[in-house]
């Protein structure tokens, strides 16, 4: 069923980063209203200063913290009538062999990416289901179809996210609410390690600008497929992975010198000092 974001009462959260800035315009562009989250105050004043305040808000939070989300839940349920869609955006990743990786990033990805999202969710579900029409959008990963080496914490994350949103949709199937899963494959937006990119690069695969992520979330929205992964081939590997994961296992370990490779670069990079970075 085809729907407007017209009027449309959206809460963004990871507003700041690369998708999410691009994201908000996008709704902005489409006619919603948005309450927008980040954990950067600088960041959210100058993306309240660019939309202006008439139909955008932000709010800091941080959504790893009860007391954060417990706020940002009050604030989203009285703000002009309450929310009708959550889009659950925000992300954090980490390039590395998953036994060199801290326990305080494994940490911050698990909660990032898939805790926090599904207590966000949670806590504002009864109001959800008590609008006209609601909309949950989770921001996944084509990794949450296809896990990575020297990705293992971030694909685990993704992987759950994506479950969560496929059992909430049966669970809340006959309601007016719908869940919705968007996998992006790499994105332009910095938030990868840089030699994540160059790695990506001498495999050659493809990369998005936000604005086609955006642009597909807006799509869904409106009455789109629930699930959607973006580009391809990542959309063929993405369901190979699920029929014959072993030929995807062959095909991994053919790259899986050139990801060490660069891992090694990266955890090079992070022992420089920081002038010897930017120099």
């Amino acid at each position: 069923m085809r729907m407007s974001l017209a009027g449309r009462k959206v809460l963004v959260t990871g507003a700041t980063g690369g998708i999410g800035g691009v994201l908000v315009e996008a709704l902005l562009a489409h006619g919603a209203d948005v309450l927008m989250t980040g954990r950067r105050a600088e960041s959210l004043a100058q993306m309240s200063q660019r939309f202006g305040s008439g139909r955008s808000q932000g709010i800091v939070a941080d959504l790893a913290t009860e007391r954060d989300r417990n706020r940002l839940c009050t604030e989203a349920l009285s703000w002009r009538g309450g929310i009708d869609v959550l889009i659950n955006n925000a992300g954090a990743g980490s390039f590395g062999l998953f036994q060199d990786q801290a326990l305080a990033s494994i940490e911050r990805q698990l909660q990032t990416n898939l805790i926090a999202p599904m207590l966000l969710t949670r806590s504002l579900l009864p109001h959800l289901l008590g609008r006209p029409t609601a909309t949950i959008l989770n921001i996944g990963s084509v990794l949450g179809h296809l896990a990575l080496p020297a990705q293992a914490a971030y694909s685990a994350s993704k992987f759950g996210l994506r479950g969560f949103s496929e059992a909430l949709r049966r669970e809340l199937a006959g309601t007016q609410v719908r869940v919705l899963h968007l996998a992006p494959r790499a994105t332009d937006t910095g938030f990868n390690d840089p030699a994540l990119d160059s790695l990506n690069a001498e495999l050659g695969v493809a990369s998005d600008p936000p604005e086609r992520v955006a642009a597909a979330a807006c799509r869904m929205l409106e009455g789109g497929p629930a699930e959607l992964v973006i580009g391809w081939p990542e959309r063929f590997f993405a369901r190979l992975n699920r029929l014959l994961p072993e030929l995807v296992d062959r095909a991994l370990l053919k790259q899986l010198p050139a990801v060490k490779r660069h891992v090694t670069t990266s955890a090079q990079a992070a022992r420089l000092p920081k002038a010897q970075q930017e120099a």
